[in-house]
């Protein structure tokens, strides 16, 4: 039977004179201090990264760095049909922006690090060295069965309401001849390399996921294909290989992949190998209605990454937004820890959810606007800037012709004891500056309905004459009363509240005609700070106009 086989790997791969065990020196084990945990990240460049691929990798890369371990990233690109132009920058250049450092792998200018290729489509050398280790000891072989062959296997399988696939009797060649393989070859043809599973129907294997705990699952008896007929690996052959020769000790991945699972670890079985621990995350749920439903690619923009780039919310929100959902205690912590880097959070998969994160794009709305409001002007200056160079290009040639004046902009309401949380995202700040701004300033909102528009212009006409640019900000809202005063209006809007029949209406509307007038807008940061920006040649302009629009 040996020698059957031997004959058989020889005539598969005559060009295939290494072992597993010359593999094994050429990835030796890592130097690594115990506990330290390898993880990776590898992606398929099959399109667009998925929010839930942050998931992960923040996983990932959070065991790797806490342990002392390293974390790597691996391109799956053995399905060359699906493989995506471009789709390889995408990937490093999305990871990238959120933060996420790997410390060996593919890089734009090429791979880096002693355990590569890191490409699986430049790895088929190690594979087939591995391939043909499985048929010289009787755990793989060749399969010629056509397409038409493998549809009426089916057809029959569906009819006898049996598992689908190649297994026992449903697999002619499992057992064939060297002879007959020889001919079939020598005749040109195509085959696939399979697995002879030595699973068996009805069996059971128990495994301990990190997150889902003791897991119970039917055993694999199937012959899955490892080569495909060109030669190309599966995915699931090709992982196995590649975890274990990158010494990968924690493979984190969708809760999708459990059903691979006994396959998987059959693979590592036969092949000797040593199986990773396995930590599925469930996968990211969406409220629809009244019920939930999985986040959808195709029909939810908030599903890609490149999403949160173009709508421009902050790194650090989207980071700080994912840990949220990552472990139930990080909010508490960061309650208490404001001002630390998310980096000193002690992660643990003790605190992850066993069922589906619910994602919420409000919640994520507060979180950012949390975050901005925690920054300094500059910092959103510069993070605005940047964002807008990109994707706003007349907001950023307005806001970067004055970066002094930008800052001022972003300074307003900033140091207070409880700073504004206007902004969620950078595509809201055109309309958080645009009153900056003559090219983009216009009247959107309407005078109070309750002032007349007799009074309204009056307040316009008058406060043009007292206001001073010199006066600080309690200066200013004095000769603001004192206007409200003269007109008939409460100088305190509990006074108008109390005796409303004595009052025209209180200080807030008249302040609310000045501030429509100036900033086209009922609300807006601070008035008094707008105003010193603006200069006072340019709210006085502001005031005559909107006083000339108004027909009493």
């Amino acid at each position: 039977m040996e020698d059957k086989n031997l004959l058989i790997a020889n005539l598969l791969f005559p060009d295939i004179t290494q072992t597993p065990d010359d593999m094994e020196k050429r990835f030796p084990p890592r130097a690594l201090a115990e506990g330290a945990k390898v993880t990776r990240i590898a992606p398929s460049p099959t399109g667009f990264v998925h929010f839930g691929n942050l998931f992960p990798a923040f996983v990932s890369e959070r065991l790797a760095r806490q342990s002392g371990g390293v974390f790597l990233l691996r391109i799956e690109d053995t399905d060359s049909q699906r493989k995506v132009e471009g789709a390889v920058e995408t990937i490093i250049s999305s990871f990238a922006h959120y933060g996420l450092v790997f410390d060996e792998g593919v890089t734009a200018d090429g791979d880096s690090g002693i355990y590569g290729p890191y490409s699986q489509s430049q790895r088929a050398f190690i594979y087939h060295v591995f391939a043909k280790n499985l048929v010289e000891r009787g755990l793989a072989y060749p399969c010629f069965l056509t397409k038409k062959e493998l549809e009426d296997i089916r057809r029959e399988q569906e009819a006898q309401k049996v598992l689908p696939g190649c297994y026992g009797k449903w697999s002619k060649y499992r057992d064939c001849d060297f002879e007959t393989i020889k001919r079939l070859i020598n005749e040109g043809k195509p085959y696939v390399l399979r697995l002879r599973s030595p699973g068996k129907e009805g069996g059971r294997i128990t495994f301990t996921d990190v997150i889902k705990g003791k897991l119970e699952m039917d055993e694999n008896y199937v012959d899955q294909v490892l080569l495909k007929s060109d030669g190309i690996p599966t995915y699931h052959f090709a992982h196995a290989v590649d975890d274990h020769l990158m010494r990968v000790t924690h493979v984190v991945r969708g809760e999708e992949w459990l059903s691979s699972l006994p396959l998987h670890l059959q693979l590592f079985k036969v092949l000797n190998f040593k199986a990773p621990k396995y930590l599925h995350i469930s996968l990211l749920m969406k409220q629809d209605g009244d019920s939930k439903r999985k986040l959808s690619k195709r029909h939810d923009p908030e599903a890609a990454l490149t999403y949160y780039r173009q709508q421009g919310y902050p790194v650090r929100a989207v980071r700080e937004y994912v840990m949220t959902l990552l472990n139930s205690n990080y909010e508490e912590w960061r309650m208490q820890n404001p001002a630390l880097p998310l980096e000193d959070f002690k992660f643990t998969t003790a605190k992850m959810a066993g069922s589906g994160s619910l994602f919420d794009l409000q919640k994520l709305n507060d979180v950012s606007k949390n975050t901005i409001a925690a920054m300094s002007a500059a910092q959103v200056t510069d993070e605005v800037l940047d964002w807008s160079h990109d994707f706003d290009s007349n907001l950023y040639a307005l806001l970067s012709q004055d970066r002094a004046r930008t800052e001022k902009i972003f300074e307003i309401g900033r140091n207070d004891a409880k700073p504004r949380k206007d902004i969620a995202k950078w595509n809201e700040i055109r309309d958080y500056t645009d009153f900056f701004f003559d090219s983009l300033f216009e009247i959107k909102d309407v005078f109070p309905e309750n002032v007349s528009p007799a009074d309204t212009k009056e307040i316009l006409t008058r406060y043009k004459s007292i206001y001073s640019e010199n006066d600080d900000p309690q200066q200013w809202f004095e000769r603001v009363k004192a206007l409200a005063s003269d007109l008939g209006y409460a100088q305190k809007p509990k006074d108008y509240k109390k005796n409303p029949e004595l009052y025209k209406g209180h200080v807030g509307d008249v302040s609310m005609v000045l501030r429509v007038a100036v900033t086209g807008k009922t609300k807006s940061p601070d008035l008094y700070s707008i105003m010193q920006i603006l200069g006072k040649d340019c709210v006085i302009q502001r005031l005559d106009s909107a006083a000339d629009k108004i027909k009493e």
